[in-house]
């Protein structure tokens, strides 16, 4: 009787081992018992496969705790951001306690990993006559210029993220009205205003640019933003052609459709917006999450004050 004994042992060793297999195994755990969003899991994705990079090979049972600090220390070697870094530790965390809950690992090593101090970083905004110039960029010799304008104006007139614009449906939005209803983060429903311009931008595109968009694809598209081949326009292509436009408006090549998102809050801010406003129309959790764009408004009202105060 020893020899099934051991080769039972062998076999759970093995599948204790089989990181891949139980990589996908999370994931599977994270969509069907979390429910988490494809985009949320698509983060863990991704913050795992750094952690598999760094593992090269090396059984994660067998990690002690100064293996786990030394994997923090290379995230840092690797320049990434603060708020970055505590993204891939609440991802080893949840990991390891899926293993932990599975039996694979008998305790949470990764709970003890400290969470890395994030210091308020000021958003980059663009500045009104810069926003002027990017909204205008798409010109008429683009090849959608008209569903890249009503993009653009999107981005910045709701304060959308990339992923929400992209998921919009024709259902969604509401231009009588002056207002759409945004799927943000945890299938969270918000509605999110529109103001005229951007109104009267999404209307130029449905009269002439959308048929010819939808006529392209197999079925009848539900989404606003179609792509050339009437399917829905995906997120990385919304990134690259607010990048392209950018270039042509002469802005930062760092802008991104978040910078439309926080240039939006600041904004409102910088109008007299009440914070407690903003964060609904953002769609964010908490209000400590909205409090960073009273620092970019701060930070500008010093600017300013140095350049031109006789005494600053």
């Amino acid at each position: 009787m020893v020899r099934p004994v051991r080769k039972l042992t062998a076999h759970l060793q093995n599948r204790k081992n089989d990181f891949a297999h139980w990589k996908t195994a999370f994931f599977d755990y994270l969509r069907s018992e979390c429910r988490l969003s494809d985009n949320t899991v698509a983060a863990y994705e991704r913050d795992l496969r750094r952690f598999t990079e760094w593992l090269n090979g090396r059984s994660v049972p067998a990690l002690k705790i100064a293996d786990l600090s030394d994997f923090v220390a290379w995230l840092h070697e690797q320049s990434l951001a603060p708020a970055s870094i505590a993204r891939h530790i609440v991802a080893l965390r949840m990991f390891f306690r899926y293993l932990q809950l599975e039996s694979v690992l008998h305790e949470n090593l990764a709970e003890l990993l400290g969470s890395q101090k994030l210091w308020q970083r000021v958003p980059e905004v663009m500045s009104p006559p810069m926003i002027d110039r990017f909204l205008n960029a798409p010109q008429r010799f683009d090849a959608f210029w008209r569903r890249d304008r009503a993009l653009l104006e999107l981005l910045y007139a709701t304060g959308c993220r990339a992923s929400e614009i992209s998921n919009l449906a024709l259902r969604d939005v509401h231009l009588d009205e002056g207002y759409c209803l945004c799927h943000g983060k945890g299938s969270k429903q918000r509605i999110a205003p529109l103001g005229e311009m951007a109104a009267q931008a999404v209307r130029e595109y449905l009269d002439n640019e959308r048929p010819r968009l939808a006529a392209a694809a197999q079925s009848v598209p539900e989404w606003l933003i179609l792509s050339r081949r009437g399917r829905r326009l995906r997120r990385e292509a919304i990134w690259e052609l607010v990048k392209r436009y950018a270039i042509r408006a002469g802005a930062p090549a760092t802008i991104s459709p978040h910078t439309l998102r926080h240039s939006f809050a600041t904004h409102l801010l910088a109008g007299g917006a009440d914070l407690r406003q903003v964060q609904e129309m953002l769609g964010h959790a908490s209000i400590a999450t909205t409090q960073i764009y009273t620092h970019v408004e701060q930070s500008r009202l010093k600017k300013v004050h140095r350049q031109f105060h006789p005494r600053a």
